[in-house]
């Protein structure tokens, strides 16, 4: 029990997005894919998906994982679509309707409500991505489908808080399709054999200290010490568990830093910049639009507006 409290804790969520469809014609897509963690809500109609077209029944959750292929089939009718997923892509208008979840509920037509969320083990490790979990059907799990359609009914209004609650009822979720996988000991073996980073103490001190130092030096040199591993195999030892490399972890920790910063006080752009370990203010600069496309005091005004709004 304490290793999965440990796995729960150390996988960060966010909210991605969401939307609601009405199939407007039924189709099957040979190799669906989703970019990033999805579940899929089946209101009415006829949802499959697999080699074998395992049937979703209405009010259950299909989980499609990062990455994860599969035979998707969605609409009640004889004569379907047959798609690859670039056609699906381009005239995926002509098969879903948006709608609201109040038109759902007053409707008898094929419907589907769509979440996406992200979930990475210290920010880094996709986690059911890295589990190698494949897509599968949440049954007879009420607690789920009901989070699914309050994060749709929030995410239609327009409360203070909204971002906020959806964050916290997306960690909730997670939880639950935790909760769901362990209850019913499904991919056991993947669950106990692929997660790594929880297995070796070391990774875990890595993490935890570049959290605990994210303005300070965090050198190759500095994280061999807190590994106690030698500075010329800190780097191969942290990409062999985590798929990328130290350096480029710790620059998007310190730019997701910066813009937590950028959120939420008055701080200058400099200031900001060294506060997550850049001296360097024109460099940060460069940097931070580098990786998010805009520069961090546009992203900042942007970010008033939403607020003020």
């Amino acid at each position: 029990m304490d290793y999965y409290n440990k796995v729960i804790e150390s996988v960060h969520v966010r909210f991605l997005k969401g939307n609601n469809f009405k199939i407007e014609k039924p189709a099957t897509v040979s190799n669906y894919e989703e970019n990033e963690n999805s579940m899929i809500l089946l209101h009415h109609g006829t949802l499959k998906f697999g080699e074998d077209q395992e049937i979703v029944n209405e009010g259950e959750v299909l989980f499609l994982p990062k990455g994860q292929k599969t035979q998707l089939t969605f609409g009640t009718g004889t004569k379907k679509n047959e798609l690859d997923i670039e056609q699906f892509q381009e005239s995926k208008r002509k098969f879903l309707q948006s709608l609201s979840i109040k038109e759902i509920k007053s409707t008898e037509e094929d419907c589907i409500s769509v979440i996406q969320f992200e979930s990475k083990v210290f920010d880094v490790v996709n986690f059911f991505n890295s589990l190698d979990i494949p897509p599968f059907i949440i049954r007879f799990n009420d607690r789920i489908a009901t989070l699914v359609e309050d994060i749709m009914k929030e995410l239609e209004v327009s409360n203070v808080g909204k971002e906020r609650s959806l964050k916290a009822q997306t960690e909730v979720l997670v939880i639950e399709l935790l909760r769901h996988i362990l209850k019913n000991r499904l991919f056991t073996e993947e669950l106990s054999t692929n997660s790594t980073y929880f297995k070796d103490p070391r990774l875990i001190d890595l993490f935890n200290f570049i959290k605990a130092n994210i303005g300070g030096d965090l050198s190759n040199k500095v994280l061999a010490k807190i590994a106690n591993v030698s500075e010329d195999y800190v780097g191969q030892y942290f990409k062999m568990l985590t798929g990328i490399n130290p350096q480029d972890y710790i620059e998007y920790q310190r730019m997701e830093a910066a813009v937590v910063l950028l959120r939420t006080s008055k701080k200058s752009i400099r200031d900001i910049g060294k506060e997550v370990g850049y001296k360097d203010t024109a460099y940060f600069c460069r940097r931070f639009k580098m990786m998010y496309g805009v520069p961090a005091g546009k992203m900042r005004r942007r970010e008033s507006l939403i607020n003020v709004q």
